[in-house]
């Protein structure tokens, strides 16, 4: 790896205290990058940001505080962000749940699909000003192999709801977002594209009382293999110019049927423009 690939570069990774979002923090801060860590809970944050440091040898490390399930914060996060860099060449929406029982946002909706796809479609759309004006740069959204299971009907599970169902549906909500996004940005410089990172064992289902237990130790990859794939898609010459695919094992694959399909695209971007407020 080229310890000096990513100088110069500003790096977003959310939910970048732990987990997978930690590990591609950390190896992007080793090839050099100026990671910015998006995290929710300050004392966390600020220790994951020193463990950064310590394992990649980069100082340059900042970290932003905010919670992805409210839309003002994420607003906020943007001016936090805006306020201190004029230069912005890569975007990873790692941060992501899940949650047993069904839960609203402080918006009023449906908590999974606020936090798996509704915050990385508002926060791409709010930071796209400045990703153009640094061109090259690109989008990283991690999806999940489960949205190949997944369909977009009671999108906020108000009918029924199931963890894994509702976590499916926002990730399959988020990959149909990265294809229209892709078209959408043709020609300007700004790639956009999905990882599935493999099934690692992180703290994601923390409210999932067998996720806690030693299931995730027995069939679960590590945070740093599960990584391996955000960071190649986030700083790979390999990749570069390359936009609207899907990868695993560090390679392009297929995704879902329905996640190819332009129709059900422009009206998940249409609701999802509408949920939040957002002129597009």
């Amino acid at each position: 790896m080229d310890n000096n690939r990513m100088q110069g570069k500003i790096c977003m990774v959310t939910g970048a205290n732990s987990g997978i979002g930690k590990e591609t923090a950390i190896g992007l801060a080793k090839q050099g990058a100026t990671v910015v860590m998006v995290c929710r809970d300050a004392a966390k944050g600020e220790a994951a940001l020193k463990e950064i440091k310590e394992r990649s040898g980069n100082s340059s490390i900042d970290l932003l505080l905010a919670d992805l399930s409210s839309q003002q914060a994420i607003r906020n996060l943007v001016k936090d962000f805006k306020s201190k860099y004029s230069k912005f060449h890569v975007l990873i929406n790692n941060a992501g749940l899940v949650l047993s029982k069904r839960t609203l946002s402080v918006d009023g909706i449906e908590t999974q699909l606020a936090v798996n796809h509704l915050a990385p479609f508002l926060l791409t759309n709010l930071l796209l000003d400045v990703l153009k004006a640094s061109a090259p740069a690109r989008v990283v959204n991690t999806s999940s192999g489960i949205h190949k299971r997944a369909t977009l009907d009671d999108l906020q599970s108000e009918k029924k709801y199931s963890a894994f169902s509702a976590y499916g549906k926002s990730k399959l909500a988020l990959t149909l977002f990265t294809y229209e996004l892709a078209r959408r940005l043709k020609g300007s410089g700004v790639t956009v594209n999905a990882v599935h990172p493999g099934v690692v064992k992180t703290n994601l289902g923390r409210d999932m009382d067998w996720f806690s237990r030693g299931f995730t130790k027995i069939f679960f990859t590590s945070p740093v293999k599960g990584a391996a794939t955000s960071i190649y898609v986030a700083s790979s010459p390999e990749v570069e110019g390359i936009t609207g695919k899907y990868f695993a094992n560090k390679k392009e694959t297929p995704s879902s049927k329905l996640s190819y399909d332009e129709s059900a695209a422009k009206q998940i971007w249409d609701l999802s423009a509408k949920l939040t407020h957002l002129s597009t």
